[in-house]
């Protein structure tokens, strides 16, 4: 696998090596080994999939501590936008974001440290869509900062008024109404 690092320290983009032939193709979606080696020590523990139709839009979520999370994400079908928002107080690059497209054709892998809200916009037909998870899901840690705050200068790709969001995610704050439990360590 090649790790293709970002803007932002500790967020990768992850190509793995694909082999083609006449059958189709092979590769490995994830060794603990080489995830070690090569980004660092996260130890899963859950993996969640979700399908989604075009101009869905999730997040832009996080989990409290002490449940915070890390999370390997990847398209296994369709097409995506998938974004990382900088959210650790003192962070050089509080506010910031990644976005990668994930495709189930480039079959790129996006990890987000903890201390990054974390979503994704659906841009093909349907998507099914995976991530690991370093720690399990614990609903009274649930957060969120608004998908479609302007302030964070994402381009979703997506017309905001075929944006098709969950309740719950039309009620998080903006980022400057917004008081982060993260707090930036170099």
């Amino acid at each position: 696998m090649e790790v293709i690092k970002t803007e932002i320290e500790g967020v990768v983009i992850i190509e793995p090596r694909i082999f083609k032939d006449a059958r189709g193709y092979f590769f490995e979606s994830f060794s603990q080994r080489e995830f070690e080696e090569k980004v660092g020590h996260v130890e899963f523990v859950q993996d969640n999939e979700s399908m989604s139709s075009y101009g869905v839009m999730r997040g832009l979520h996080f989990q409290r501590p002490p449940y915070t999370q890390a999370k390997l994400v990847r398209c296994v079908r369709g097409r995506v936008l998938d974004v990382a928002v900088d959210i650790r107080k003192g962070s050089p690059t509080y506010g910031k974001h990644v976005a990668v497209e994930l495709t189930e054709d480039n079959h790129r892998q996006f990890f987000i440290p903890k201390g990054f809200a974390h979503g994704f916009a659906v841009l093909s037909e349907t998507a099914v869509f995976q991530y690991k998870c370093d720690e399990f899901y614990h609903p009274e840690a649930d957060g969120g900062i608004s998908i479609l705050d302007g302030s964070l200068g994402i381009d979703w790709q997506i017309p905001t008024e075929h944006a098709i969001l969950s309740e719950k995610d039309t009620k998080h704050p903006l980022l400057k109404d917004f008081e982060s439990p993260f707090v930036y360590s170099k």
